[in-house]
């Protein structure tokens, strides 16, 4: 049958169709003037750019260069570059033996991000450090006599709130060639840099295996725990220097209950049986995610792990045991390389209701923004879904945090309502002591009473009195029931509350007297 010459295929009808929808776009516009357009890759784009600008296929402006500024290296204050100033870090992987003074390197890592994959095989990094522990432990042995004489002398009129004696000191050594703190402190900073007579004691304090890092806890913990007992290291400060184990923890909400943990480490198993009948149901979930394991760094089921066997993990309360602290070690994740960050002494949670910066240097300022970020991946969020992840949403932090700020001080008699010393309660030394605290020590300048803090946070600048990298700037701690907290200063590098007066001596140039030092240390008791 012949088609009719009017007869359109849907074919045609569909090109048709593609040509109008192509062409009633480009009439709708209203053209440019010819002077006014150019073609640029094939499109029209206005003529009148700047000639250094042009347009790219995509309409996009395109990338410029970034402004640099050729004489940018300076000798600015605390500016130490690697290979001038400092040597640079050496390379190593995981598990490898470091240098003991870390302190003398600087400059750049080689990337700020880990992977399980550090870790290629397990069974051969296990016997690997396994087998290097023992040389690992004597190098730590050595260089932890070479600051310390730990003599393992205890105070006997005053202990630790629960009952464990305070450990007395100064324990850190004197340089070769000084015969007395007073002969040191008589020295000006210049001089004590010159002479290279800065105690090793007082500068910075390494984990026994930086290049590793991450948690590490003492033996009183392992005993108990031996689960968290590493196959690569142990921990490096006797336990006479530790606070004790458990530690009581009392409420804010609740002091006619005094240790509301009854003596008993706070546990998965025990928390609600200790706690039911006495706080809310919200600060009950937030202390039952304080209690919980979760895979962590080094802590976990996977090949990078430093337990023989795998593990659930770490949680919050088994570093702040109770709300205090056990004396485990960390790694602040606030800067690379993992061998320039800071070793951190476990803070203790008790007034962290009062407290507005949280973290070392990185000026966290609510409890619940501190759990969201407590360390489990050293500050690496990549690590969390190659090792599990705590999957905590804003809601369970926000609980986490209703408990912890609720952990309260703990009782300290001597004091009044402000914080100072009630006389009538208070001996003559230790009156005298708060008069220095508040005066030619100048401890008060950054630990105010009430509560023994500024909220602020500040640079000592120690490295002027050494060779060594610039430290930086620090969070100031409370004070208020410091003698519960033994090792000092961050790094827990001051073993006692001596060596912290001595420190401080050095630093602030304050001249104190034998008698002087005790007297604030018999202050610093009562806080």
């Amino acid at each position: 049958m012949g088609r009719s010459k009017n007869w359109v295929t849907p074919a045609a009808l569909v090109g048709v169709g593609v040509i109008i929808g192509f062409v009633l776009p480009r009439v709708s516009r209203v053209p440019m003037a010819a002077e006014e357009r150019s073609v640029v890759g094939g499109q029209v784009a206005p003529k009148n750019l700047p000639k250094a600008v042009e347009v790219n296929k995509d309409h996009l402006m395109p990338d410029t260069p970034a402004a640099f500024a050729p004489d940018w290296d300076k000798p600015y204050p605390q500016y130490q570059p690697a290979g001038k100033v400092l040597p640079p870090f050496p390379e190593l992987k995981a598990g490898e033996l470091p240098p003991q003074e870390l302190y003398r390197y600087g400059g750049r890592g080689t990337s700020s991000y880990a992977s399980v994959d550090e870790v290629g095989n397990f069974a051969h990094f296990f016997r690997k450090c396994r087998d290097m522990k023992p040389k690992v432990m004597s190098e730590r042995q050595k260089y932890m006599q070479k600051r310390y004489d730990f003599t393992g002398k205890v105070r006997t009129d005053v202990t630790m709130t629960r009952s464990k004696p305070i450990p007395v000191g100064p324990v850190i050594r004197l340089p070769e060639g000084i015969s007395s703190w007073e002969e040191l402190a008589a020295l000006s900073p210049r001089e004590i840099r010159e002479r290279d007579l800065f105690p090793e004691g007082m500068r910075p304090l390494s984990h026994p295996l930086h290049s590793t890092g991450h948690q590490l806890f003492p033996q009183s913990w392992t005993k108990r725990h031996p689960e968290h007992e590493r196959f690569d290291v142990d921990f490096d400060i006797p336990d006479a220097y530790l606070p004790e184990f458990p530690p009581p923890l009392f409420l804010t909400t609740r002091p006619d209950l005094g240790d509301v943990s009854q003596g008993r480490e706070i546990t998965q198993a025990n928390f609600r049986e200790l706690f039911d009948g006495i706080i809310t149901p919200e600060q009950m979930e937030g202390l039952r995610l304080l209690v919980t394991k979760f895979p962590t760094t080094w802590f976990n089921q996977t090949k990078h792990r430093v337990t023989e066997f795998p593990t659930r993990g770490t949680a919050c309360f088994d570093c702040h045991v109770n709300g205090h602290t056990n004396g485990a070690i960390e790694m602040d994740p606030a800067t690379r390389p993992t061998l320039a960050r800071v070793r951190l002494d476990t803070p203790s949670l008790r007034g962290n209701h009062n407290n507005l910066q949280l973290s070392l240097k990185r000026s966290i300022r609510s409890t619940d923004h501190f759990a969201e970020v407590e360390e489990y991946f050293d500050g690496d969020i990549s690590l969390q879904p190659q090792i599990g992840g705590r999957q905590l949403d804003r809601v369970s932090t926000n609980r986490m945090g209703d408990f912890n700020s609720i952990i309260a001080f703990p009782p300290a008699p001597k004091l009044d309502r402000l914080g100072r010393l009630i006389p009538e309660l208070a001996t003559e030394s230790e009156l005298r002591g708060e008069q220095l605290f508040h005066g030619k020590a100048k401890c008060a300048t950054c630990h105010p009473p009430p509560f023994y803090l500024d909220q602020m946070m500040h640079d000592l600048r120690v490295e002027e009195f050494y060779p060594g990298r610039a430290e930086g700037w620090a969070k100031t701690f409370s004070l208020r029931g410091i003698k519960d907290s033994p090792p000092y200063f961050h790094d827990g590098r001051l073993p006692t509350l001596e060596d912290v007066v001595e420190f401080f001596n050095i630093i602030l140039q304050t001249r104190l007297t034998p008698q002087e030092k005790r007297d604030i240390v018999a202050f610093l008791l009562c806080l």
